[in-house]
């Protein structure tokens, strides 16, 4: 027999291939509707951060890296920078995780804003130190914004649409992670 929780892990992760394959399709498609000057969410990178602050399991580094090294490809980003600093980022919540269980929203959603904005200083400073051109800083602000209010539906969405709960106290004792 299969362990249930490895089932679930799993389902979990190709969930999450599919997440991003949805996203980044949709991001491809020509739908402009209007004048559309306000940014979308990075939507692979919100995921990511609400899926390890509630099962670290479910979103190992060898499965977003290559991920997110795709989008780098598919949207014209210089490859492996924004890889790298969303690895890092997704590394730091990961241990921040047993910190995080028993925080509210506000302050998890602080935490993640905090780690969004380092994360897009130093994509603007690597960029500029390399003489690299880059969108208007407005527009970068805009973007990070409409990640950051994307975080709390992307949340509610993992919890209430898939049943994703932060991890409790027993049973991370039982899977042995940290606290």
């Amino acid at each position: 027999m299969v362990d249930p929780r490895t089932v679930r892990t799993w389902s979990f992760r190709a969930g999450f291939l599919l997440v991003a394959a949805l996203v980044t399709f949709f991001y491809l498609l020509p739908l402009k509707v209007g004048a559309a000057s306000w940014p979308g969410p990075d939507l692979i990178l919100s995921v990511a951060f609400a899926w390890v602050l509630r099962r670290p399991d479910y979103v190992p580094v060898f499965l977003v890296a290559p991920v997110i090294l795709l989008a780098d490809f598919i949207f014209l980003r210089p490859p492996g920078l924004w890889t790298l600093l969303s690895v890092l980022g997704l590394e730091f919540l990961r241990r921040r995780e047993p910190i995080s269980r028993d925080l509210p929203f506000a302050i998890e959603w602080a935490m993640v804003a905090g780690v969004m904005l380092a994360m897009a200083l130093g994509y603007r400073l690597c960029l500029a130190l390399f003489m690299v051109d880059q969108s208007s800083l407005g527009l970068a602000i805009m973007g990070q914004v409409s990640t950051l209010l994307s975080y709390p539906v992307v949340v509610a969405l993992s919890r209430y649409g898939f049943g994703m709960t932060k991890i409790s106290p027993a049973e991370a004792d039982e899977m042995r992670y940290v606290r």
